[in-house]
């Protein structure tokens, strides 16, 4: 096991020497500096577990030392060694960050047992961020996030599919992250090291989505003064995903089943087939089924990209990852925009907990980067969210944050005729907690309330 490393910070030589003497008898490492200059000149080379440092020194004082050092690293451990008459500034340094003092004269069985106390808690520390780091991590996949099981899941899914080459449909609402889900399938997949094209084909007129699709050829029309490459040539030995599949035209359709079918095509005004190899995963919000039905897409082409194929989960049915990704896109807003806002409020986190983000992720994900952007103190705030309008929560009497909970959890009740398992899942709950939430706000079904 690896020796806790300790510097003594003194400018008495007799201190210093009984100091290092007690410590390396139980076993650690010691090193000692007479000033606290030379500390800290010391502290940019070696990583220190515990300090010890006199309160009174020539030059920087032991509160200078340990100012300096909470800015550099926050994580080490400073005891202030001070005489009794020092007390209120050793309590002071309390207050700055130190981790305890020591009244001189003081028992070496005393200072080895806070020694000994401050390597249990650091232990403590390293194993709670451990812990907290392998539960992050499993509750990661590539670049998604969620502890829900609906979520795990989507990752069993991917993990699953990834290695072949069979052509997924990716389905769900807008926001819910298709787009991650498809890019960890190419990154999971055998086809890792090719490029990864996306094609959102809700955002081209067809005729443009034809170009950006095939390419075109120089002279094809008026504007096309040089040959252009099209997406699924760039995609070649990769992965093409086609975003939105369920927006493109019936003509576009035809073309696009030949060439899943062939992985063979021409550049608009060209006369020489181009071969591609690619796998293709698509994705759309719309209910294919549905369309096929209405005439609006064909049958032969659903088939041909419904292979392999699930849903992503809407954020209303994984209220347990909010906070996961709440706390995921503060920290990158944060960073992003260089502002110390690092907590998000409870109440705030209860607020988004009831609201039910038709909008999904990515509804969550801006309104995260609003809150960060306006906000003024170091916690988000409900004031800070953009998320709550009139058609999602009732206006209340009571403003205050039980005032709204209560009438939107009577709101949705009244809206699912009070039936408790579907208003609980609704609200992102379970039903023992919604049972209390009504008794503790008093509330009554209607025919309850009714006169006698």
């Amino acid at each position: 096991m690896e020796r806790t490393k300790i510097l003594i910070v003194d400018d008495e030589l007799i201190m210093r020497e009984s100091l290092a003497g007690w410590l390396q008898r139980d076993g650690h490492h010691v090193e000692k500096a007479a000033s606290g200059e030379e500390a800290l000149e010391m502290l940019k080379g070696v990583k220190f577990d515990i300090l010890l440092v006199d309160m009174k020194m020539e030059g920087m004082s032991g509160l200078e030392v340990l100012r300096s050092v909470r800015e550099s690293d926050p994580d080490v451990a400073v005891v202030i060694i001070t005489a009794f008459g020092s007390i209120s500034t050793a309590i002071d340094a309390m207050k700055q960050g130190a981790y305890d003092y020591l009244l001189k004269p003081f028992d070496p069985n005393e200072l080895g047992m806070l020694i000994e106390n401050i390597i249990r808690r650091q232990a403590q520390e390293r194993e709670r961020l451990f812990l907290k780091e392998e539960y992050r991590e499993s509750t990661r996949f590539e670049n998604m996030i969620g502890q829900a099981p609906a979520m795990q899941q989507v990752f069993d899914w991917v993990k699953d599919v990834a290695p072949n080459e069979a052509t997924v449909l990716i389905l769900g609402e807008t926001g819910t992250g298709k787009g991650l889900a498809a890019r960890a399938i190419h990154t999971q997949g055998p086809r890792s090291e090719g490029p990864f094209v996306v094609v959102n084909c809700g955002a081209f007129p067809e005729h443009l989505l034809e170009s950006e699709l095939f390419g075109y050829q120089k002279g094809a029309f008026t504007d096309a003064k040089t040959t252009k490459k099209g997406r699924l040539e760039m995609a070649h030995q990769g992965t093409l995903f086609l975003d939105e599949i369920g927006e493109i035209s019936m003509r576009m359709q035809i073309d696009l089943l030949r060439v899943l079918e062939d992985k063979v095509f021409y550049r608009v005004g060209g006369t020489q087939p181009i071969e591609a190899d690619f796998r293709v995963i698509a994705a759309t919000n719309k209910s294919l089924e549905e369309a096929i039905r209405e005439r609006t897409f064909r049958e032969d082409l659903y088939y041909r990209l419904n292979v392999i194929s699930f849903t992503m989960p809407p954020l209303r049915e994984r209220k347990e990852d909010i906070p996961l990704l709440a706390e995921n896109f503060l920290r990158r807003f944060s960073r992003e925009t260089n502002k110390d806002i690092d907590q998000i409020s409870r109440e705030t986190m209860d607020e988004m907990m009831l609201y039910e983000w038709p909008g999904n992720v990515r509804e969550l994900e801006n309104a995260i980067e609003r809150a960060v952007v306006i906000g003024k103190g170091r916690k988000i705030m409900p004031k800070d969210l953009p998320i709550f309008r009139q058609e999602y929560i009732q206006a209340a009497a009571d403003q205050s944050l039980k005032g709204v909970e209560r009438e939107h959890i009577v709101h949705i009740l009244d809206r699912n005729g009070w039936n408790i398992s579907r208003s609980a899942e609704i609200l992102g709950i379970d039903r023992t907690t919604l049972y209390h939430k009504i008794k503790r706000y008093r509330i009554e079904r209607p025919d309850d309330r009714r006169p006698a």
